[in-house]
């Protein structure tokens, strides 16, 4: 699995352990080892813009996630997607959650992947399979092992 890391803002991120946090999200959702991720992140201005466009959002938010294939072209297509998180509201989420903005910024980069492989939470019950779903692959990810 190939996963591309850009980091655009100032915030540090560690793009190793992040990128090896991608593949353990692919790798337990079973995932083809042919394909690509991209992870951007960047900062609350440039993120408010690409929530207004695509999701229609006047605001900066934490995360966004843009598919690169369906169902029906899974078999043909080498990217799965692109997620795009900003550290710098990560970082008000985390004081808000009480943990730090590492483990926030892995939080979105696991429901960003999740949503790239048809994840949602738009109702109770999806809600509570994506959020247990979170929960599994954080809890079972090695930090050792980056």
């Amino acid at each position: 699995m190939n996963v591309f890391v850009a980091n655009e803002q100032d915030l540090r991120v560690d793009e190793t352990r992040l990128s090896t946090l991608a593949r353990h999200v692919m790798g337990a959702e079973k995932i083809d080892d042919s394909i690509e991720l991209s992870i951007l992140f960047v900062g609350a201005d440039h993120i408010k813009k690409l929530n207004s466009r695509f999701a229609g959002n006047d605001y900066a938010t934490d995360v966004l996630a843009f598919p690169m294939m369906d169902e029906d072209d899974a078999e043909d297509e080498a990217m799965l997607g692109d997620v795009v998180i900003c550290p710098e509201i990560a970082d008000a989420n985390a004081k808000r959650f009480g943990h730090d903005r590492d483990r926030e910024v892995e939080t979105l980069l696991v429901h960003g992947v999740l949503h790239l492989l048809g994840y949602d939470h738009q109702g109770p019950e999806d809600k509570e399979r994506m959020d247990k779903r979170l929960k599994e692959i954080l809890d079972s990810f090695e930090p050792e092992a980056v």
